[in-house]
């Protein structure tokens, strides 16, 4: 983007800019820069980031990309929240790729993500029932997933994982995305069953846990 361009953007609203090991997606473990910005329309009940709801501060686009180059690491994470609340964060997406960075963009499926820059990751979390907010989901986004786009799914419970496979058939997501991903619910789900019932089905999903919440349980910017 150019100078001009960027100096246009409209501000963004940011709860954090913080760089950490990525916990969660197939870049778990590498070091990013984690962008995260305020607000969601969504309410979860399990949602581990509720302080990024309100508040924030606002930033200039220029000085948020000047933010990330200082930590030196070439994988950006956008997320949440729910970013794309924020009609900045395409404009956003699209600066922190011109600048070469790796790009992922975590999103909760339940906005359109068609105007995402192709050059985005998208990691598109389908909201399953035990989430509260299962009515949320946009399913129209599934058409929309690129060759490397990953989709999400946070398994609660049993019914949980039923619904999940059902919907793993119905929109033939092993196909159309680069990986699907099954996580337990933390504090709800043992992780042994979830990974239990993926053997037991040969389920053809990538089995995850929150790598950062390992590490760090659930302090702010790790």
């Amino acid at each position: 983007m150019t100078t001009a361009v960027l100096a246009a953007a409209p501000r963004l609203r940011i709860t954090e800019i913080f760089c950490s090991l990525q916990g969660e997606s197939t870049s778990a473990g590498l070091p990013t820069v984690f962008v995260r910005l305020t607000g969601c329309p969504l309410r979860c009940q399990y949602c581990d980031t509720a302080y990024a709801f309100s508040g924030g501060t606002l930033h200039e686009l220029s000085a948020v990309l000047e933010t990330v180059a200082g930590f030196g690491v070439s994988h950006v994470c956008v997320t949440g929240g729910e970013p794309l609340a924020q009609p900045a964060c395409l404009p956003l997406l699209t600066a922190l790729c011109d600048a070469g960075y790796q790009v992922s963009l975590e999103t909760s499926g339940a906005l359109d993500v068609r105007d995402v820059d192709a050059r985005v990751r998208k990691v598109i979390d389908l909201k399953t029932p035990g989430s509260g907010e299962v009515h949320r989901n946009h399913y129209d986004n599934l058409s929309c997933l690129g060759p490397a786009d990953e989709v999400k799914f946070v398994i609660c419970d049993a019914a949980d994982y039923q619904w999940a496979r059902l919907k793993l058939a119905e929109y033939d997501l092993v196909t159309r995305a680069a990986t699907v991903l099954f996580s337990p619910s933390a504090g709800q789900l043992k992780a042994a069953d979830l990974a239990d019932w993926i053997v037991r089905d040969r389920l053809p999903v990538r089995f995850q846990v929150q790598l950062h919440k390992i590490l760090w349980g659930d302090e702010p910017g790790r």
